[in-house]
């Protein structure tokens, strides 16, 4: 397997960014930090790595020190060749960080590197991918057998904007909620060239099943939740606007209204017992990759399991692993009163974490009265089978529940070989037809 390049705290968490728009700078603090962005790119392209690092926060300085930019670099040139050029620049917000896709030309390839530059400018996370390419459905799609339309789901100021893919010729349709990942992912939750949302709702309504999916609210919305940096939590990023999605299905001629299920992928399977608490009336659930233990020590995991793959040595492995692990110390230690702070911990704030202080996802599914499918990737390396045991440790025996494991897919569901990492997203691939199946066959019975 290739070596995996620089993939640092923030991307960990936030692991779906994706673009929300093409600008141009207009001057302001947009302007201000695409030239920080594009100066950066240009040091790291010339190799001058101590400029590099001078320009890293503090997590990232102990992360990446030079000779891990030097790495970095040889990495990227050796996959795409030689620099040649920066040709444009794509923005996002997403709270207090702001995230620059410097897209560049390579002798071989087109890559983006994407800066993520926190409130003073400081270089908070890196990441290098191929320039993503047009999608192109997997076979399993039967693209004649459904159709399109865009929604708005909720309404006011956190209105989404969505997708409710609908199958032909059915007059009552059985349907499924799409509930994201961590991060300001979009509709299709695409990361690197994959969409496996995109892929869900085109295999599902393939099996003639209703799929709803939508912008997440710190994609479509990301600058207004600044304010709300004192009281922000998973009920606003995630929870509301996956009960308003439910909302608008029931509202939804052609729709089963007896039949309206959710589907929740890592942070929205780990939420879906909570969803469900809020509305009972759900018709069941779908886990996919569902974290069952708190997030700052997955954070953990993954940050070592992903130097494990870097090729450093083990001091400087456990050097880099103890700069997290003072993050998720400081995570466990915050009360109430440290919401009235203006501190990010692994870029949210300290009304987030504590609101997930003691949650157990598998405990809280218990009282629900539904039924669950849960599946989960044996490869996967962000949500392992330490989580999935747990769901089956909480659940089994149950008649209502299912569970699933698939030996050959990671994260995504989407099949490889060897040990599952972040250079693996940047891969074409599909959603295995294997999972929608399972999933269709679990929504008919």
């Amino acid at each position: 397997m290739k070596r995996c390049l620089p993939y640092v705290a923030l991307v960990l968490l936030f692991a779906g960014i994706s673009v929300v728009h093409a600008q141009q700078p207009n001057g302001g603090r947009e302007d201000s930090t695409i030239a920080v962005a594009q100066a950066f790119v240009g040091m790291f392209a010339s190799g001058d790595d101590a400029k590099c690092v001078a320009l890293f926060d503090t997590t990232m300085k102990a992360l990446m020190p030079e000779s891990k930019v030097k790495e970095a670099r040889d990495s990227v040139f050796a996959r795409f060749g030689p620099f040649k050029a920066q040709l444009y620049t794509k923005t996002q917000k997403y709270m207090v960080y702001d995230i620059v896709f410097v897209t560049c030309q390579f002798e071989r390839d087109r890559a983006d590197v994407r800066v993520v530059l926190d409130a003073s400018r400081k270089v908070a996370g890196l990441f290098f991918s191929r320039t993503l390419a047009e999608y192109r459905a997997p076979a399993y799609v039967k693209r004649e057998t459904f159709r399109e339309e865009e929604v708005i789901v909720g309404s006011g100021k956190w209105a989404l904007h969505g997708t409710l893919t609908l199958p032909t010729g059915a007059k009552s349709s059985s349907a499924i909620v799409l509930v994201h990942g961590s991060g300001p992912n979009d509709r299709d939750e695409a990361i690197g060239p994959n969409k496996p949302f995109r892929d869900l709702a085109w295999g599902l309504a393939s099996n003639g099943v209703a799929v709803l999916r939508y912008e997440k609210r710190t994609k479509e919305h990301g600058p207004s939740l600044i304010e709300m940096k004192q009281t922000f939590t998973v009920k606003d990023e995630t929870i509301d606007d996956a009960l308003a999605a439910v909302d608008l299905l029931r509202k939804t001629e052609g729709i089963d209204t007896s039949r309206i299920f959710v589907l929740g992928h890592s942070l929205g399977g780990m939420l879906v017992p909570r969803i469900g608490v809020r509305d009972p009336h759900i018709a069941g659930f779908v886990v996919l990759a569902g974290a069952t233990r708190p997030l700052e020590d997955l954070l953990v995991e993954q940050t070592s399991h992903i130097l494990s793959l870097s090729g450093v040595t083990a001091v400087q492995q456990k050097k880099q692993v103890a700069e997290i692990e003072k993050q998720r110390d400081k995570v466990k230690r915050l009360t109430k009163a440290d919401t009235s702070s203006a501190d990010n911990y692994f870029a949210a704030p300290a009304s987030y974490w504590i609101d997930l202080q003691g949650y157990d996802p598998p405990q809280v599914a218990r009282s629900l009265k539904m039924p669950l499918l849960i599946l989960q990737g044996e490869r996967d390396y962000q949500v392992t089978m330490k989580d999935f045991d747990r769901w089956k440790a909480a659940l089994q025996g149950r008649k209502s529940v299912t569970f699933k494991s698939y030996p050959k897919l990671n994260h995504l569901f989407l099949e490889g070989e060897g040990i599952s990492g972040p250079a693996e997203y940047e891969n074409v691939g599909h959603v295995e037809q294997e999972v929608i199946e399972d999933i269709a066959r679990w929504l008919k019975k």
